[in-house]
């Protein structure tokens, strides 16, 4: 029984595994196959904003109900139906030739794409260790690594755009029936968490009246959004504002996208050596250190090193603050408190670099690192505070018991 029960484990961190690769994939198919679906809809250049926001809208919406959608059905149920949609969302997106339905796919796609980032992070929260979560998050790293490679092997053999999202949209399907056939494995309460334990979800109004809960949106609001500036705004800077060569700014942002998942794994590997508070402290520290090197410009090199560092020292801020949810908050507010915190990332991601964007306007670009530097400070600030918070809400739950 034991060897059935290892064997069964083994099988769904595989799939979780996976899971993550498939989250990561579509990301990075977009930005390389958009020249060619603009020349194929026939469509001017800020047309991509209203696929963004459709795809945006979905995720929110099926993000922020995941706690609910946890209580109706099955972390499996909930997977296999949401990499359905998603795997149908991206075959309709290489099928159609009419961009208002590939508009209305963008949200399919974004609530199917929000459902199974929640429901995994989820399950990941309160089944697998703190070093799992990092492993997981790397995957995550591998998709969005692989969507832009998958989509230029594609045009650079001449093959239209759409073989691209016919391929990762029938990976999603397939991945879709392996949750299926697996629905059994996932309403087993194992995993290599040192606690697990059967979980009774808090209704959604019961959680979001906790105050700790409002300190983790926005600390999630703050960093996503600083990871994402950090890569969106960098070789703008680099090559408009200091006069770096495109080819040699572009290796120096593909290397920051790199350091964010080499960190993952290396936070992996060194999870059970630290605690989580530390490591978060930490690497918020070593995130204003990049800063500041990108910021002083007192080399290239140093410059080069600072955005390095700020994607390296990002890596694990994503996943340790997912896996420490349940001890912030308790198992029964865990579902809520994900799907609202992966809810916050994706705004967090959108809003912070277009404010971003709008302060170099009136500034000038080379106000971009003052700007990361003041976020990151922020989100320190903000990352003691919910520490603080923390403190107080177990102190509370202890009296209460």
């Amino acid at each position: 029984m034991k060897a059935i029960a290892n064997r069964s484990n083994t099988l769904r961190l595989v799939l979780a595994f996976a899971g993550f690769i498939s989250i990561g994939l579509p990301d990075g198919l977009l930005g390389v196959a958009w020249p060619s679906m603009r020349a194929f809809f026939h469509l001017p250049l800020d047309a991509l904003g209203s696929l963004l926001v459709s795809y945006t809208i979905g995720y929110l919406c099926s993000s922020f109900s995941s706690g609910r959608l946890l209580r109706r059905f099955s972390v499996g149920v909930l997977l296999a139906l949401s990499c359905l949609v998603t795997g149908v969302s991206l075959i309709g997106y290489a099928t159609t030739g009419l961009w208002w339905i590939v508009i209305l796919l963008g949200s399919l796609a974004g609530l199917g794409a929000g459902a199974i980032d929640a429901g995994l992070n989820t399950f990941a929260a309160t089944h697998f260790s703190h070093r799992t979560v990092n492993w997981l998050h790397a995957f995550y790293g591998v998709g969005a690594f692989s969507g832009p490679l998958l989509m230029t092997k594609v045009l650079d053999a001449g093959r239209p755009w759409q073989l691209g999202y016919a391929i990762v949209g029938g990976g999603q399907l397939a991945l879709a029936l392996c949750f299926g056939v697996t629905l059994r494995l996932w309403q087993s309460d194992q995993g290599d968490s040192a606690n697990p334990e059967e979980i009774t979800h808090a209704p959604t109004n019961t959680t979001l009246r906790l105050p700790v809960v409002w300190l983790s949106i926005a600390v999630f609001f703050a960093y996503t959004g600083i990871e994402a500036a950090a890569g969106a705004w960098a070789f703008t800077l680099f090559t408009e504002a200091r006069g770096i060569s495109m080819m040699l700014a572009g290796t120096w942002v593909s290397l920051y996208w790199g350091s964010l998942t080499a960190g993952r794994i290396g936070a992996a590997l060194i999870t059970n050596r630290i605690s989580p508070h530390r490591l978060l402290r930490s690497c918020i520290v070593g995130q204003i250190i990049g800063a500041m090197l990108l910021w002083g410009d007192w080399s290239r090199l140093s410059s080069f090193l600072g955005l390095a560092l700020i994607g390296l020292a990002s890596a694990p801020i994503f996943p340790s603050l997912i896996a420490t949810t349940p001890t912030r908050l308790g198992p029964q507010h865990t579902a809520n408190a994900v799907g609202f915190q992966i809810a916050a990332a994706v705004l967090g991601q959108s809003l912070i670099p277009a404010l971003i964007g709008f302060i170099a306007q009136a500034w000038g670009l080379t106000i971009i690192p003052t700007a990361l530097l003041i976020f990151i400070s922020l989100l320190l600030l903000l990352h003691e505070g919910l520490l603080a918070a923390v403190t107080q809400h177990q102190q509370t739950m202890r009296a209460i018991a």
